[in-house]
């Protein structure tokens, strides 16, 4: 018996080593982990996560099609400029696909992301035109457009009823064989940016399903984070919190972690090792390397904005980037407290006092604050309407990033689902797109009236977004910006009673409720490095509501301990405005009892006003330099910050429930630890459990 445990224990030490420390745990599954991992698959099902064997076989019949497009063009191209007619025949070319379809986790409906790579004569100016025409005389290609001066430039398409987003690359190559592999550094030799760009999705992707030690535990744990984090309102790279290929890393970190693990152990583990991370440490899935093409790369040693970035996860292609640029105070906050709630419903699950539908409730996030901006985009046609919006929504972070620096506000909360504009509140020939920011106010130790003024952050980010729609050539007359206070009580003047109301609905009643304007926008400032879109159809907002986290609850606690108003009136809501013009004296009716929201003026509109005033806007002055506001962390000891996984402050997280597991399928639910003192001991184990992981990556050194 000792000579078999000591066999195995030496198959496990001579496993493949993962990541950039050693695994936390070789421990095989035990047969109650593939039982839980079954009911989570169940669970998951009701949501459209998994594709059915037709859809995917469809799929694969269009990628082919357009795959042999692809080489009829590129032959074609290559005729027009004179190669000999033995190089047109072996000159090849190909389709490669990156983001969720590549990962093997994109759900019913969904797009693909796709890159076209081509030979070095062949240009850019060829795809977006003999290309572009060449899709156009296609009978099964519709909704046909091209987006050539985008961040990452892309032609978008449905293929009999798939949509594409396809890229471009030329290589420095004379032809593209069929068995090309991207993940060479070589490969982007003496290419221009905007290849390089363009190649970053395909290079990421691949990257992470080699650095994953078992590819189908990796794809059904995605599957359920990225379930999870829709369903909770944390999935938007767009809006400051994660996007497809950052919760990508961070499972696929995990899956490092405990490489023999099956999805349901792997679900739970994630929040555990999450919830105590200490940000902003960086997320690595291997140590960096440097392969002198003199590329910027992400490194807080050599770049000082580097140092600023909250939570980073660094993608492991060359050149090494922050996916998590646009995470601010507020989302790190809000994705900090999801983990812990997380962590707390896994806890329940496997302790089997809850079932997995508990994880993919929806949060209630319209009963959450008491305060709410309601940011509403208008145009007087549908097609400016998805045009603007686009716009619009790209640039909110602006927004919360303005409201976070305000001296007098806590936390700025922006629910990433779009709704449509009620019929009382919009004139009847325009399309309007709504967003909604919940607001924490900071307590005013004794301070019998506080003026708050939002001006000023209001006019910032329309500045903003007119200044960049105005140099785009985008503005049209009648798009619209209109930003306006409410309190919870005044929602129901913009939302269905269903939204706003606690009370259980099914699946299809929320879907009724949900936005349906499920059109793709172009993000006109984010780089393929999301790769998966923020507008992935194919999970419904719905199920019924759950009993808040605690990390939940202690935003309204914290309300009703230190309202900033004495008493909730129903008034009319304040409109946040601000005017091309000098900005006026806050609006008497705003004052109330207590501490007051001062917003001065009207709708900001493009009717009327020339562009060349929008090159110059008239910015008031700050406010004072807020109290509540962070100083920008100071940059941590370069062993530290580039070793990857440092360690975490495990003081800083909440206390969790003790983990015992239930090893018996059918039999009661495993017994909690009944003395203070088991009850410690059981959290020190969980806690040491996820400290043991740094023990040596302090030592460690960036690309060593």
């Amino acid at each position: 018996m000792k000579e078999m445990s000591s066999t195995m224990l030496s198959g496990q030490q001579s496993q493949k080593h993962y990541g950039i420390t050693s695994a936390i745990s070789l421990a095989p599954p035990r047969e109650i982990d593939h039982h839980y991992t079954k009911k989570l698959c169940d669970a998951m099902q009701p949501f459209g996560v998994f594709e059915d064997e037709e859809e995917l076989n469809h799929r694969l019949a269009v990628l082919g099609k357009l795959n042999n497009f692809v080489k009829e063009w590129i032959a074609e191209i290559s005729e027009l400029k004179n190669l000999p007619p033995s190089a047109i025949s072996c000159v090849g070319g190909k389709i490669f696909t990156f983001g969720s379809y590549r990962l093997g986790v994109h759900t019913k409906g969904a797009d693909i992301d796709a890159l076209c790579v081509a030979p070095r004569h062949v240009e850019r100016t060829d795809f977006f035109q003999s290309f572009f025409e060449k899709l156009k005389q296609h009978e099964e290609i519709k909704d046909l457009r091209a987006v050539e001066d985008a961040f990452v430039p892309v032609i978008k398409f449905k293929f009999d009823g798939i949509e594409i987003d396809l890229l471009f690359a030329r290589l420095a190559l004379p032809s593209i064989p069929d068995n090309l592999d991207l993940r060479g550094d070589s490969i982007l030799k003496n290419l221009d940016i905007r290849c390089i760009r363009s190649l970053n999705g395909c290079r990421v992707t691949d990257e992470i399903l080699y650095l994953v030690p078992n590819k189908e535990n990796f794809r059904l744990t995605l599957r359920a984070i990225k379930l999870w984090a829709k369903r909770r309102g944390i999935y938007s790279n767009m809006l400051g919190f994660l996007g497809g290929v950052s919760w990508a890393m961070l499972v696929a970190r995990t899956c490092q972690l405990y490489p023999n693990a099956v999805a349901a152990t792997l679900v739970h583990k994630f929040f555990l090792v999450f919830s105590k991370w200490e940000w902003p440490n960086p997320v690595l899935l291997k140590q960096p390397e440097d392969s002198n093409l003199n590329l910027p790369v992400w490194d807080p040693r050599v770049n000082p904005s580097d140092r600023y970035h909250l939570m980073p996860i660094i993608t492991p292609a060359y050149p090494q980037q922050n996916s998590t640029y646009n995470v601010s105070t507020s989302t790190r906050t809000i994705m900090s407290e999801e983990f812990k709630y997380g962590l707390s419903v896994t806890d329940e699950i496997l302790q089997g006092k809850a079932e997995w539908s508990k994880l993919f409730e929806p949060p209630h996030f319209f009963q959450k604050y008491k305060h709410y901006i309601v940011l509403a985009a208008s145009a007087s046609t549908e097609e400016n309407h998805l045009e603007w919006i686009g716009l619009v929504e790209s640039k909110i972070r602006v927004l919360v990033g303005n409201l976070e620096r305000n001296e007098y506000i806590t936390l700025a909360h922006v629910n990433p689902q779009s709704f449509p504009g009620s019929k009382e509140n919009r004139n009847e020939n325009d399309f309007v797109s709504m967003w909604f920011i919940g607001i924490i106010f900071k307590k005013m130790e004794n301070a019998e009236s506080v003026n708050i003024d939002l001006t000023y952050d209001i006019q910032s980010f329309t500045d903003t977004v007119y200044r960049q729609a105005n140099n785009i050539n985008m503005l049209k007359n009648g798009m619209k910006i209109e930003a306006t206070h409410v309190k919870k009580k005044q929602l129901n003047l913009y939302l269905p009673p269903e939204l706003v109301q606690k009370k259980k609905r099914s699946i299809a009643d929320l879907n009724r409720s949900s936005n349906g304007g499920s059109s793709k926008r172009i993000s006109l400032d984010s780089s393929h490095l999301d790769s998966s879109r923020d507008t992935d159809t194919g999970t419904p907002f719905s199920s019924p509501p759950c009993k808040q986290s605690k990390p939940a609850s202690d935003t309204e606690d914290r309300w009703d301990s230190c309202s900033i108003d004495h008493e909730e009136n129903v008034g009319s809501p304040k409109k946040l405005f601000v005017e091309d013009s000098p900005a006026t004296s806050a609006a008497p009716e705003a004052q109330e009892q207590g501490t007051s929201i001062t917003v001065a003026g009207s709708v900001l509109e493009m009717g009327g006003i020339p562009l060349s005033s929008l090159e110059k806007p008239i910015v008031p002055s700050p406010p004072a330099e807020p109290s509540v506001k962070a100083k920008p962390p100071s940059p941590p000891a370069v062993s530290a910050v580039l070793a990857g996984d440092v360690k975490p402050n495990a003081a800083s997280s909440p206390k969790e429930e003790p983990n015992g597991l239930d090893d018996s399928i059918n039999g009661a639910p495993a017994k909690r630890p009944h003395s203070p003192v088991e009850e410690e001991m059981a959290k020190r184990h969980k806690d040491a459990e996820v400290t043991g992981l740094f023990s040596a990556a302090g030592e460690q050194q960036f690309g060593s």
